[in-house]
């Protein structure tokens, strides 16, 4: 069986395109899609974490899921040429599903 040939893609920028860093990623799930809220953390004092939003962005279950294998693998490569990246055991990466 042949593989399909696939097509020439072409990266083009919106006028509106904006690259942020955000250091807080909250995940909402639901039968239909997945929803990434973007954010930066901030300590607001010594008891206190704010965290502001500032884009939220919907994908399918077929774009999370190649998101995912794209990430896992980009890490392991990141991994391989700087290093383990290292957690803090506190932070439990489970959470709620919304």
């Amino acid at each position: 069986m042949s593989n399909p040939i696939q097509p020439n893609v072409k990266l083009v920028s919106r006028s509106d395109y904006r690259e942020t860093y955000a250091n807080s990623v909250q995940v909402r799930v639901n039968v239909w899609d997945f929803f990434l809220v973007f954010g930066t953390m901030q300590q607001a004092s010594e008891t206190q974490v704010e965290v502001h939003n500032f884009q939220g962005i919907y994908l399918s279950p077929q774009q999370a899921k190649a998101l995912a294998a794209v990430l896992n693998q980009n890490v392991a490569n990141y991994e391989s040429a700087f290093g383990e990246i290292k957690l803090d055991p506190r932070m439990n990466p489970s959470g709620p599903v919304h």
